[in-house]
């Protein structure tokens, strides 16, 4: 049973996602702000938090940066009322793994989770497989029978992540940040250098297809 997290301070809110995660058979924790969440993760082994914004002592931005500074995986999807898109944005380039707004679906809602909990497997395993293709993530390897590519390092961390969000849209400031770091000096122009690398590297595999996105950035197509 995955241990699900509940950032917010609303206990309305609290109520309603406990018995909509508890009706999928999931087994919930609730933290009143951020700070209350960092005493939890410190004493109990939690799979993913669903994070609201405006808390009081520590709000969801601040909460998400705290944790990914800390190197800590965890997977935070953040659902607030805030709807515009520099809200949203904030929120990515503190780290969070998805975005909802209020009032949000409810079925939409667990299937963002169930996607979530999937991904973190697939981290967590250290491989990635699509279709007859592996990334071995140990070894900055990608398979294919018996082809076997070894990457530089940043070339394979930029292909994991994005085989690993199929059909997800990353833009280039994003990849910089996730990759390269936020303090990097390198310009956002290198990721449009490796990602060419990768698609000249690859351009015979079926499996791997890189797909530019106007005005956005690029997202693995999905086969």
């Amino acid at each position: 049973m995955n241990n699900i997290l509940v950032v917010d301070d609303n206990i309305h809110t609290q109520a309603l996602m406990m018995a909509i995660l508890e009706a999928e058979q999931f087994s919930v924790t609730v933290a009143n702000d951020g700070q209350e969440a960092l005493d939890i993760l410190e004493s109990r082994h939690i799979d993913l938090a669903v994070v609201d914004i405006m808390m009081p002592n520590m709000d969801g931005y601040e909460l998400t940066k705290i944790l990914r500074e800390a190197n800590n995986d965890l997977p935070i999807l953040m659902i607030s009322a805030k709807q515009l898109p520099a809200d949203k944005k904030q929120g990515f380039l503190v780290g969070i793994d998805d975005y909802i707004t209020k009032p949000f679906d409810e079925e939409e809602m667990i299937l963002r989770v169930r996607a979530l909990l999937r991904r973190s497997k697939i981290a967590s395993d250290r491989q990635l497989t699509v279709g007859d293709v592996v990334l071995d993530l140990d070894a900055f390897s990608v398979t294919k029978g018996e082809d076997v590519q070894v990457l530089p390092q940043k070339e394979f961390q930029l292909l994991f992540k994005l085989l690993s969000y199929p059909g997800k849209i990353f833009t280039r400031i994003q990849l910089m940040d996730e990759i390269w770091g936020m303090d990097s000096e390198t310009g956002w122009e290198t990721v449009t250098v490796h990602i060419a690398r990768l698609r000249k590297r690859f351009e015979d595999w079926d499996e791997i297809e890189i797909e530019s996105v106007r005005g956005l950035g690029y997202r693995a197509v999905k086969k």
